[in-house]
């Protein structure tokens, strides 16, 4: 091992140099997690990845914890374990977040990573086992260039996060587990090169439209569900048609629209047969709300048309399929400017500060006080998509930018 080193040019240079020797390693333990199938929804095969995540972070020598839920009755390959571990001593902690569940694949070779050349191909790849392979990295670089800090890292590894965090950083948050003694959060998700120090909240629901079955030659005997969702509907895009004139005042990408959202039938379905009164029918909401919003305040307003809905006489139910708040911190803050400084020291470039689009885990810190941000590798793009892929550069770059982000936030 190296001299230890405390930053300065000598300390960012063996940081970067050790790193940029490491490709092929981080490429194969990326392509050994992208070949686990974590699919959220439903929360499959969490226990493999957990432990093979486990058996890498202690082989490293880090310290490292395993937390679950204790009431879930789950098989042991499918158990939504979160995982902390640690590098570093004192109290004062820089938490390095990821998820490592994927959204289900297009198709099953998906799960059979490919590398070509600088490009790694798989599920999970870009959104975020990528950036879990990075934080790691970082910390790796960190310690094997004998880099002293006055605190630790927390590198925390969560499930759930595709589906709200039900059983990932949520369930951590209601045992005030998540989070403690933090001075601040980075978080690994593929920001496309821009920094993400806000997102939107959501509130997404089902919503059942209920009548009653009849031959279509005998529909006088029936009760149509469809019409009566049509109804439901209608005026829904009234209160659609107020919402979308709100606009945010944070900065968004080239390809975001200002406003605040409320998408209505993003599924939707019903009905037996062409020749059967359909006796139920149903469609989702997504309601996105900008941070200058309350959760609460707009929740409120979906369900108070739902319920005058009903009051009408339209038998009808919904269901909340997730819900989480809209969260923001300032781009100066102290990690700010650490992260904008790193982030010009590896790349070159300046940094630019936007509003995720989507819903972000930096919400459970920053409810606590704790500054948050997410940067990562990969492009939002082409997460979620039949060719999800990681430039592999762009993961050692990150690698880079959140080492010499702690050796800031953490300076002797």
């Amino acid at each position: 091992m190296s001299k230890p080193e405390s930053g300065g040019t000598a300390g960012t240079e063996a940081i970067l140099s050790w790193l940029r020797r490491r490709e092929d390693e981080m490429a194969a333990l990326l392509a050994e997690l992208a070949a686990i199938p974590t699919e959220n929804p439903p929360g499959k095969n969490y226990g493999f990845c957990a432990a093979l995540l486990e058996k890498r972070l202690k082989d490293s020598g880090l310290d490292c914890a395993c937390l679950e839920p204790s009431e879930q009755k789950t098989n042991s390959d499918d158990k939504p374990v979160s995982l902390f571990a640690s590098y570093g001593q004192g109290e004062r902690t820089l938490y390095f977040h990821g998820h490592y569940d994927v959204v289900p694949a297009q198709s099953a070779e998906q799960f059979q990573p490919a590398r070509e050349g600088h490009f790694l191909f798989g599920r999970g790849a870009c959104d975020m086992k990528g950036g879990i392979v990075a934080m790691l990295y970082a910390i790796l670089a960190l310690m094997e260039c004998g880099t002293k800090l006055n605190g630790r890292i927390c590198l925390t590894l969560v499930p759930d996060e595709e589906t709200g965090g039900g059983r990932g950083s949520a369930w951590l948050a209601e045992q005030g587990l998540l989070g403690r003694n933090g001075i601040a959060m980075l978080l690994a998700e593929p920001t496309s090169g821009v920094v993400w120090n806000a997102n939107r909240g959501a509130i997404s629901l089902r919503v059942e439209v209920f009548g009653k079955a009849a031959h279509v030659g005998l529909q006088h005997r029936g009760e149509n569900a469809f019409e009566r969702m049509h109804i439901v509907v209608a005026r829904l895009l009234e209160l659609k048609h107020e919402v979308e004139q709100r606009n945010t005042s944070f900065r968004v990408g080239s390809e975001q629209a200002r406003n605040s959202i409320l998408m209505l039938g993003g599924q939707s379905g019903g009905g037996a047969n062409f020749n059967v009164v359909p006796e139920k029918c149903w469609f989702t909401i997504d309601r996105r709300i900008n941070p200058e919003e309350n959760l609460v305040e707009e929740k409120a307003k979906l369900i108070a048309v739902l319920e005058r809905c009903k009051h009408e006489g339209i038998p009808l139910g919904w269901e909340i399929l997730q819900e989480g708040q809209s969260a923001a911190c300032r781009e100066d803050d102290t990690l700010g400017r650490a992260l904008a400084g790193s982030i010009k020291r590896v790349t070159g470039e300046a940094a630019q500060f936007e509003m995720c689009p989507g819903l972000l885990e930096i919400r459970f810190y920053a409810a606590k006080g704790i500054p948050a941000y997410a940067y990562g590798p990969g492009l939002l793009s082409v997460a979620h998509g039949p060719k999800e892929y990681i430039d592999l550069r762009t993961m050692i770059d990150c690698a880079g930018v959140y080492a010499l982000t702690a050796m800031e936030m953490l300076r002797p």
